[in-house]
């Protein structure tokens, strides 16, 4: 008899199932579809890697963090059927989505119920998979949850890193809210919602502080000692086309849900506490923290 109780299969062992994985613990076992060769637990998917049905015997419970593209889901172009089929056999489904699905508010609050307007792009795909995941669930019983995360920051990905590798900048543009979350408190929300699932569910997974990343980026670098990046405006940034859509929505991402129904408390409630804890993980490359 296996030793695991459970069995995780990620589409995407990336950051945040990494995180995940991590915090499950021995009792899953996890495999899934990864871009590390060298890795026994990970199987090609994608252009030319094709969806293996088998992958899924045993499989007890199912990330999926792949994002769309122009032409949809991947997932549910690949492995929708087989998921339909076996769907009663699975005991929880996440999807990971984005709070871009609400598109912009003017700095105003958004709550799960709000409905999604978002701007054209990455977001509306996701806004698209999102439904194509529902309408699974709806039709078959997959028991999908929904989560809607915030910036992902956390060890090796985080403002700290830009600052010292002179990659960041600080955009002038008033007013701007951008919410973001520690990935370890993604690990937490998921696994919560695995400890007490509620198929159909959509959960916010933010900080409690919506913060402009100019901010962000000035306070890594006091925390550093380094003088913050100077101030330019939105239109004299070069900044790619992705870049420049992140600045186009503003808003604030209520996200009482997850303590509400999950009982999650976060770790990092905001991104001080968020960037203070990962100084430790720079191997000695930061200088002295700030006094105070």
């Amino acid at each position: 008899m296996s030793a695991h109780a459970s069995t995780l299969f990620c589409f995407g062992f990336g950051y945040s199932a990494r995180a995940l994985a991590a915090r499950l613990g021995p009792g899953f076992a996890v495999r899934g579809t990864g871009r590390d060769p060298t890795s026994p637990h990970l199987l090609p998917f994608g252009p030319g890697k094709a969806f293996d049905d088998a992958w899924l015997e045993g499989v007890t419970h199912l990330l999926i963090s792949i994002p769309p593209d122009a032409e949809g889901d991947p997932v549910l172009r690949a492995a929708g059927e087989s998921l339909a089929r076996r769907a009663r056999q699975f005991a929880w489904a996440g999807y990971l989505s984005t709070t871009g699905v609400y598109g912009d508010h003017g700095g105003g609050k958004v709550d799960e119920n709000t409905p999604l307007h978002p701007s054209p792009g990455r977001s509306a795909w996701r806004a698209s998979a999102e439904a194509g995941w529902g309408d699974l669930h709806q039709r078959c019983g997959l028991p999908v949850h929904v989560f809607r995360l915030a910036g992902i920051y956390g060890p090796g990905r985080n403002a700290l890193e830009k600052v010292l590798a002179g990659a960041a900048s600080r955009i002038d543009k008033p007013g701007h809210l951008f919410s973001r979350i520690h990935v370890e408190d993604i690990a937490a929300v998921l696994a919560a919602s695995i400890a007490r699932p509620n198929p159909g569910a959509i959960y916010n997974v933010c900080d409690d502080e919506p913060a402009s990343s100019a901010d962000v980026t000035a306070f890594a670098a006091r925390l550093l000692g380094l003088p913050p990046p100077p101030l330019i405006k939105l239109e004299d940034a070069a900044l790619s086309e992705m870049a420049q859509s992140f600045y186009r929505d503003s808003r604030r991402v209520d996200n009482r849900r997850i303590r509400r129904e999950l009982g999650v408390q976060l770790a990092y409630p905001t991104y001080r506490e968020g960037l203070r804890a990962l100084l430790g993980t720079l191997d000695g490359r930061a200088a002295p923290p700030e006094a105070g």
